[in-house]
């Protein structure tokens, strides 16, 4: 019946700033632009019920990526400043999302090179995820929000009463 993620959403502050970031550090292709600037906002009663937007609230642009195999990330710009900071992880809701990456530390250089900041060194994945080659760091985009580069080579060891495996996109 579900086929699995289709799209991730984000608001950014700015899309061609975010899509060079993506671009640059994670070769981030763009699919499509929904909304374009030039184009009269999104606005109104209808648009802020289907999309529960604040009272007075404005899209202006959305745009739809796509990085290697996974979901597309639609990115939102609005026309009014976001109402709140960046969702951390101690933020109720969506906080994140990872990248799965085979050289972690290439990755790494590349997300900081594109204007990112890592939270930590890249460091050993614990629990079930644990295994020699298996790591992962999280790191902010230059608007705040929050990525995760992972790589799990060695597997995961799964417990006996898991429901389903992970999903993980192919490798190249």
């Amino acid at each position: 019946m579900y086929r699995g993620i289709d799209h991730i959403g984000m608001t950014v502050p700015n899309i061609e700033v975010a899509t060079n970031f993506f671009r640059e550090a994670f070769d981030a292709k763009v699919c499509y632009d929904v909304q374009r600037p030039e184009h009269d906002p999104m606005k109104g009663e209808e648009v802020e019920k289907q999309l529960g937007l604040p009272s007075g609230k404005t899209i202006i642009h959305m745009r739809l990526l796509r990085i290697g195999e996974g979901p597309t990330i639609e990115l939102f710009q609005l026309g009014t400043n976001a109402d709140k900071d960046p969702a951390k992880i101690s933020d109720l809701g969506l906080h994140h999302f990872a990248l799965y990456v085979d050289d972690i530390k290439e990755s790494s250089k590349r997300f900081e090179a594109a204007g990112g900041s890592l939270l930590s060194e890249p460091h050993p994945l614990a629990g079930v995820e644990d295994g020699p080659r298996n790591s992962g760091v999280y790191g902010t985009t230059p608007w705040g929000s929050l990525i995760e580069l992972i790589k799990y080579p060695d597997g995961i060891d799964y417990p006996n009463e898991s429901e389903a495996k992970r999903w993980s996109p192919p490798k190249h």
